[in-house]
């Protein structure tokens, strides 16, 4: 059944968390860091603390490490740099961004296709119907109501043969990073069919004894019920929820004691490509169109097209991963942008090793480590040296115009709408990592580049399968390091702003 819904954004609730020749296109300025320890170049002006004070009175357990520098000259102007790096969580996305502007285009928009495998006859299909995704991370429930639309328009209202999906035009990988908890929403299947970032949504609510639960593909103007994942209520304390698949279904169990009066949540799909068959099944019954049970097409789909539907340009695709942090956008265009390399695709790491070269020889970077796209593997490092380079190398990708603004707070915990210092980078988090990377211009105009991570590896290691979503302390610790970053900002505009 298709309901109504009052406007919702999607992308508001999504986080939470061919190589070229060696030395073509290498950063115009070299970064020449000075010795760990020794003080910078230019004594700070009225600074009450010097950066390694505010970091050992900040107090932040774990390691800090940052990087500040001109990126004009290259030269780094402080820096504590853990040896081997550390995890760069969601600031990984900013390497994706510039790695997908260089190998795709910043035009580049995705297609998915409505295909006929047969002959139209009056209003029937003599033959198959076939959705092909085409790539597209920010496909949706509405999108597909306009395809269905414009079928319709066609004048079909029958298909004699099968519904067939096809999600072939990117691997079919089961989940980003297979350490985090099953039902965590930032963390779902991918190929190359999407729909509403592969997560359906889960909703209680409390009526006497019992609850009344919908799982279904919302949007925002729609939310059609789907069967593809379910959702059972059993007594028990804990986990809260369980997952198994139950031959291709997503089969859930929630804990009674958790649901309280009512709420709701977004889960994880496993089998993206049947969840998009099935919405757009739905959708086309209410247009009058009936169709078979989707099935997986087995080979590349061919015939005439019968609706076209093309993405956003890649830039608006980016600018919202970076504001928004969605690791199935990153996974996603990281894949497509290593497959135009003309390098084969099969999984996520073998398509972030082919990023790590790119940016190793594009970006400057030495020695980083990366396990995916979208930095929510822990197993990734980066050193803020390495971070700062790959910023300013970034630029003549187009990646700067598409950093957020990071708001800077007054004592109170309120955002200073007037303070003098302005930041644009990309955040990230992990439980007890926090990590910020961009650049920041002072009140006299002066430009600086900057990396700060931090982590608490042995908080990390204490965190009970159970927890991982919000583990005890991690908020907290959390603040903490924001904190720090602005204060670090704060003390090299003042440094620095000459």
């Amino acid at each position: 059944m298709i309901k109504p819904l009052s406007r919702r954004h999607f992308l508001s609730s999504a986080a939470m968390f061919l190589a070229a020749p060696a030395c073509a296109n290498a950063p115009a300025q070299s970064l020449r860091p000075v010795d760990r320890g020794s003080r910078p170049t230019a004594q700070p002006p009225r600074a009450t603390k010097t950066a390694e004070q505010l970091v050992q009175s900040s107090g932040l357990t774990g390691r800090t490490a940052y990087a500040v520098a001109d990126p004009a000259s290259g030269q780094i102007l402080e820096i504590k740099d853990e040896i081997g790096g550390l995890p760069p969580a969601s600031v990984m996305k900013s390497i994706t961004a510039a790695y997908a502007l260089a190998r795709l285009g910043p035009a580049r928009r995705f297609e998915t296709h409505i295909i006929a495998r047969g002959t139209l006859e009056g209003d029937t299909l003599k033959g198959d119907l076939i959705l092909a995704g085409g790539g597209d991370p920010t496909l949706d429930t509405d999108a597909l109501a306009d395809m269905v639309r414009r079928l319709k328009e066609t004048g079909l209202r029958h298909v004699s043969g099968g519904f067939f999906v096809w999600g072939g035009a990117l691997p079919f990988i089961t989940e980003i990073d297979r350490n985090q908890p099953d039902h965590v929403g930032y963390n779902p299947a991918i190929c190359g069919l999407a729909l509403n970032f592969n997560r359906v949504h889960f909703e209680w609510k409390k009526q006497g004894n019992q609850w009344a639960t919908s799982m279904d593909a919302r949007s925002d103007t729609l939310r059609p019920e789907v069967r593809i994942a379910r959702m059972a209520i059993v007594s028990r304390s804990l986990p809260v929820y369980t997952y198994k698949d139950s031959s291709g279904i997503d089969s859930w169990t929630v804990s009674r004691e958790a649901l309280g009066q009512g709420g709701s949540r977004w889960l994880p799909v496993r089998a993206p490509d049947l969840y998009a068959g099935e919405v757009l099944r739905v959708l086309a019954r209410a247009q009058g169109i009936t169709l078979e049970k989707e099935q997986r097409a087995t080979t590349a789909p061919s015939g005439p097209v019968l609706v076209r539907r093309a993405s956003e340009p890649l830039t608006e695709i980016l600018r919202d991963m970076l504001k928004h942090s969605t690791n199935l956008t990153a996974e996603m265009v990281g894949l497509a942008a290593t497959k135009a390399s003309g390098t084969a695709v099969t999984s996520i790491a073998a398509s972030a090793a082919g990023m790590q070269a790119w940016a190793e020889q594009q970006l400057g970077m030495r020695n980083p480590k990366f396990v995916d796209h979208s930095g929510l593997g822990d197993a990734s490092h980066i050193t803020t040296s390495g971070m700062v380079s790959a910023m300013i190398a970034a630029e003549r990708f187009g990646l700067t115009a598409l950093l957020k603004d990071i708001p800077l707070r007054d004592e109170r915990g309120k955002v200073n709408k007037a303070h003098p210092l302005q930041v644009i980078a990309k955040t990230g988090t992990l439980n007890f990592t926090s990590t910020l990377s961009g650049f920041a211009t002072t009140a006299q105009g002066k430009r600086l580049v900057f990396a700060i991570f931090s982590i608490d590896a042995a908080a990390r290691r204490k965190i009970k399968t159970e927890e991982r979503e919000n583990p005890p302390g991690a908020a907290a610790w959390n603040k903490k390091a924001k904190r720090l970053q602005q204060a670090l900002l704060e003390h090299w505009a003042v440094a620095y702003s000459a």
